[in-house]
């Protein structure tokens, strides 16, 4: 993956919705922090307003944006395992009133550090991103920035192209009272969680 020009990380920052390539499947991005553009997803979109979208970080730290508080014993769960970074998206408890625009009524915020260093880099310089896949609900996931155009057209402000891309989207595990339960199997294969 190359780096992503300044002017994506400035237009992102500024609020614009736009769809670029993550380290599963092409994403439909906007900042996670930016309620508006949150909003502007969903009916882009068209995706259903209950269900809440995976965000993308940067780092552990970009947890406590969100109010996530992250045990010592749960990081060296997911680095001795090798989940982040990685191609797994983690559903965290949460009952902040800030962030309802984020969980939608579930009590819950799901996060994935994304394991290509530039995508990172990324997310370093704007700040967390929502991420859900570049197609309309119920439709199949763009494979290649021709295909996100057919969906988007010009309700967006910019397309980075990163050629043809075929992963399943990010295995999604949930932690609840210190146990994990995988929700979706994806690019990431489980092996016995403890």
């Amino acid at each position: 993956m190359k780096p992503f020009d300044k002017n994506i990380v400035d237009m992102l920052i500024s609020g614009s919705v736009g769809v670029i390539p993550t380290d599963t499947i092409y994403g439909l991005v906007g900042r996670a922090e930016a309620a508006s553009t949150v909003e502007r997803i969903y009916r882009i979109r068209k995706r259903n307003e209950h269900k809440p979208c995976i965000i993308l970080i940067s780092s552990y730290e970009d947890l406590k944006k969100f109010n996530i508080e992250l045990s010592s014993e749960m990081r060296l769960f997911l680095e001795a395992r090798r989940l982040w970074p990685g191609k797994v998206s983690i559903v965290f408890p949460s009952d902040d009133l800030r962030f309802e625009y984020l969980t939608r009524s579930t009590k819950s915020l799901a996060f994935r550090m994304p394991d290509t260093p530039e995508l990172r880099d990324l997310l370093a310089q704007t700040g967390p991103l929502i991420a859900p896949s570049a197609n309309r609900e119920g439709d199949p996931p763009a494979t290649t920035v021709g295909s996100a155009r057919q969906y988007f057209k010009d309700s967006v402000e910019f397309y980075v192209d990163g050629g043809e891309l075929h992963s399943l989207p990010s295995t999604l595990i949930q932690v609840s009272d210190g146990k994990m339960t995988v929700l979706r199997e994806g690019a990431w294969s489980p092996t016995i969680i403890k």
